[in-house]
Formats: C-alpha cells, sequence, structure tokens
C-alpha cells in the first residue's frame, strides 16, 4: 500500500510540476502571431460558443499560458500542455464583452525560455446565435464501406456531443438526409438506406416510418426540405451512382440517372407531382421553400449520358410558385441564376429565413460538391438579382454543406481546408450587407487531439433550437421491424 501511495504521489509531483509556473519579467517578446490550432486570429464569434481553446503547434512547448482580457472589462487566465478554459468563466467574459473584443496574450515555454508572441484579437457579435447546437452526419470520408457513422447533435455551448442514431443499431443501416423545420427539431425528417429503408418523420414526438421507395417515383424521398408551415415537405427522388477517379487529386464522382421534384403533405401522405418539376430531359434536384413558403427553388439540369458525359452535368437555380392553401403549383419555371452560362454548375440552394439571400455552392461540374476541391460559396441577393463569390470564407479546398441560422446572421459549412482529406464545420457571422467574417472551426476542448484522432468527416450540417429529443433504440426496432405506410401520389 505505501509503495502504491509513494508511486502515485511520484506520477500526481511530475503531472504537476510539467506546467505549473507562469512567465516572469524574463520573458522573450515576438512580433509574430502565436502559431496556433486552430486558427482563431481575427475571428468573429457569438456569445454562448464554447471556450476557444487551442494548441500551439510549433516547436517544443513545455507550457502555455494566455491571458485573455475584455475590452468592456473582464479577464479570463488559462495555463497548461494547451489553452484551456474554464466554460463558466468564458461564457460569462463573452457575455460581458458583447459587441466588443477580446485580446489574447499568449506565452510558451520552450527550451528553458519563456516567449511571448504578439497579441491576437477575438471580435464577439453582437448578432445573437439563439439556437442550442447543430445537427450533422458523421461519416468515413470514403463511404466505399460505412463501417460507424450516424446523425448527432452538439451543443454549442460546450463541448458535449450526443448521437441521435448510429448504423451499429440496424445492420448495414445507414442514415442521411436529415432536417428540423427552420432549425426547430419538433419537426424532423432522415432518410435510411439499406434493407430496412424508409424516411422518418417526426412530429411533436409522433414518429412515422414512410415506405422508402414509391414505385410511381423511381426513387426515394432524400433531400428534404419542410415548408415553413410545417404542413408540406419537398424532395427529391434520384437514381444516384458514384464512380471512382484513377487519377490521385480526385477521388469519388456522384450523379444521378435520373432526378426529380415532388412536395409531401404528412397529414394525408399524398405526394404533389408537377410535369415542370417531373420532366424526362431535365434533372430536378434539391427543392427548398422561401421563408413566406409561395415558392419552391430547385436546380435543375440537362440530362446526360452518364457516365459518359460525367463533365457536362451542370445545375443551374430555377424556382416556381407554389399555392399553400391548394398545395399547387404555378405553371412556369424562372431561372434565378444561370450557372451553365458561366461553364459552372450550382448546388445546395439554401434560402435565408429573412427571405433576403440564397446561399449555395459553385462548381465546375456535378452537385456533390464536398468531393470538388474548386467548390466555394456563393451568395444570391434576391433584391437586386445579383450574386457573388464570398471570398472571404472560401478556400483552395472544398468547400461545401452549409445552412443558416434562424435570424440568419450566422453560417454553418463544410470545408476540407484543414487537410484536404477530412470534411469540418466551420461557422461564421454575417452582417446587413452580405459580409461574412473570417470562418472558425467548431470548438473542441483538445482541438488538436480531437481532430486527429477522429478519423471522421462531418456534412449536412444544420442548427437546432433545442436538443432533439429522438428514442434511438426503439427506433432501432421499428427499422427492422419492416412496418412502412405507404404513400399516394396525387
Amino acid at each position: 500500500m505505501n509503495y502504491l501511495l509513494k508511486f502515485f504521489t511520484i506520477i500526481m509531483a511530475v503531472v504537476l510540476s510539467s506546467c505549473s509556473h507562469r512567465p516572469g519579467t524574463d520573458v522573450q517578446r515576438t512580433d509574430e502571431l502565436p502559431p496556433i490550432y486552430p486558427d482563431y486570429v481575427g475571428v468573429t464569434i457569438p456569445v454562448g460558443i464554447a471556450p476557444l481553446n487551442f494548441n500551439v503547434v510549433r516547436g517544443n512547448v513545455k507550457c502555455v499560458d494566455v491571458v485573455v482580457r475584455g475590452s468592456k472589462g473582464g479577464e479570463l487566465h488559462a495555463n497548461g500542455d494547451y489553452a484551456d478554459f474554464d466554460v463558466d468563466d468564458w461564457h460569462a467574459l463573452v457575455e460581458q464583452n458583447k459587441g466588443g473584443r477580446l485580446t489574447f496574450t499568449t506565452c510558451v515555454l520552450q527550451d528553458g525560455q519563456w516567449i511571448q508572441y504578439k497579441d491576437f484579437t477575438v471580435d464577439v457579435s453582437s448578432y445573437a446565435l439563439d439556437e442550442w447546437g447543430l445537427t450533422y452526419r458523421r461519416v468515413a470520408p470514403g463511404y466505399e464501406v460505412y463501417s460507424k457513422m450516424g446523425l448527432y447533435q452538439r451543443d454549442l455551448s460546450t463541448f458535449d456531443e450526443f448521437a441521435i442514431i448510429e448504423n451499429t443499431q440496424v445492420t448495414g443501416m445507414c442514415v442521411n438526409c436529415h432536417t428540423a423545420n427552420r432549425t426547430n427539431p419538433e419537426q424532423f425528417v432522415f432518410h435510411v438506406r439499406g434493407d430496412h429503408g424508409a424516411t422518418m418523420f417526426q412530429q411533436q414526438g409522433k414518429r412515422e416510418w414512410l415506405q422508402a421507395k414509391n414505385e410511381l417515383l423511381g426513387g426515394s424521398m432524400v433531400y428534404p426540405y419542410w415548408h415553413p408551415t410545417g404542413r408540406y415537405c419537398a424532395f427529391s427522388t434520384n437514381q444516384t451512382r458514384q464512380g471512382f477517379h484513377v487519377v490521385p487529386s480526385e477521388r469519388i464522382e456522384v450523379f444521378d440517372l435520373s432526378s426529380d421534384v415532388f412536395v409531401y403533405e404528412p397529414s394525408t401522405h399524398k405526394i404533389l407531382t408537377d410535369s415542370l418539376l417531373s420532366t424526362k430531359e431535365w434533372s430536378e434536384n434539391t427543392p427548398t421553400f422561401s421563408p413566406d413558403g409561395r415558392t419552391l427553388y430547385y436546380m435543375t439540369c440537362l440530362q446526360q449520358d452518364y457516365p459518359v458525359n460525367f463533365e457536362n452535368e451542370r445545375y443551374n437555380l430555377c424556382k416556381i410558385g407554389f399555392d399553400p392553401d391548394k398545395g399547387t403549383f404555378d405553371q412556369h419555371v424562372d431561372t434565378i441564376f444561370n450557372a451553365v452560362a458561366k461553364g459552372k454548375s450550382l448546388t445546395w440552394p439554401r434560402p435565408s429565413y429573412d427571405g433576403r439571400y440564397i446561399l449555395f455552392t459553385l462548381m465546375d461540374y456535378g452537385y456533390f460538391s464536398v468531393w470538388h476541391n474548386e467548390s466555394d460559396q456563393w451568395l444570391l441577393d434576391l433584391r437586386t438579382g445579383e450574386a457573388r463569390e464570398l471570398k472571404e470564407i472560401n478556400s483552395p479546398m472544398a468547400d461545401s454543406y452549409h445552412n443558416w441560422n434562424e435570424n440568419s446572421h450566422w453560417i454553418v459549412f463544410t470545408s476540407r481546408r484543414d487537410d484536404g482529406l477530412y470534411t469540418r464545420l466551420y461557422l461564421c457571422s454575417i452582417d446587413e450587407q452580405g459580409r461574412c467574417s473570417k470562418p472558425f472551426l467548431l470548438p473542441q476542448r483538445n482541438p488538436r487531439r480531437y481532430y486527429d484522432e477522429t478519423f471522421f468527416s462531418f456534412n449536412t450540417p444544420d442548427f437546432t433550437k433545442e436538443k432533439v429529443d429522438f428514442d434511438a433504440h426503439t427506433a432501432g426496432r421499428e427499422i427492422q421491424s419492416d412496418e412502412r405506410v405507404k404513400t399516394q401520389i396525387q
């Protein structure tokens, strides 16, 4: 017993002595900014975000000491192997400095010498981010074999992550295409692929599993988007295929042999179709409703001979009027962004909830932008009809899936900019003039360790007002039961 006590005493002494002192008067100063991961220098954050913990990633660093001071008062200190801020103290400091600025003074102990780097700042936005967290799919970056994957949710104010549903609950299951109604998970939908395929609808705690395929549609119900009233949900039905490139600069290509757009009415289980949205010559895809619910946006391309002419697959952005009282469509379609004329392809249109913008991704061809390094974020101003590249948030790597928070001042999107292999989640704010702040990587407790050890990509992110209440254990039994609600085409 005495031997064990002595052993643990020595171990604790080593741990505590590894980084237990602060810089003195002999600090060596440098004009360089600290080499930190993630790069939080000059970003803008919302009140309530988890602490911006970071690692110093250059040299043989023995200790990191950081002092954060608010322009409106308050101070916070962290000392250890990396900058690890107390969650409660962090939130108090950020709240106190809403609309102000935080200044970070970073010192490192390296080769027996304390070095103080140039201070950097972080702005605290006056725009609220009232959502509880994020939902997203986490999957291996090359999904020839699904391995472990699922839908997850993350509390934005802490580092806590929770599984909504994982494929380990049902053998061979893949879950994707999830969405809530304007970030409200009281109305939640996702699609299940595999031998027990289905489309899951959950409204106010009541769950239904729809038959995965309606033979008259020719495919499954994918890429959902809720009508703001909750009365309808738009989908596309896609015969999706994937191929694999033989050159190292490109990996996977995804294309549709055909795709159409329709609207589903959950209360009647009816599918509302229109000849303008289901054509043989064109592929209609990824529908979204306008915030007032009277317009259906979608993308469309001239059908190609796949896989031979996959590089000619280019999508434009279109719209068609929708009458929510009658459940009918207008008799004409307008093209509102002609990407083909630019020699480009548009994908993933997402209207801001205030009705001002449509955020989309532009790429050379196709629509699975996550596999295209040239894919960039663009913003269409619906008042002026002008679109611009969001150069302030784009990177040389694939910038792809995105969504808005409810007040339309925050964006979450995926990017491979970190290492070129894994898509990770970034957030940024957008002001009244449509200008975006520098994006920041979703905070983690120990960022370098977390992202080095997480061999999964994040995709299809969305904000959620509150934690998604979903009984995954019961849902697993329901999926395996194969009891399904049939849909009817009107």
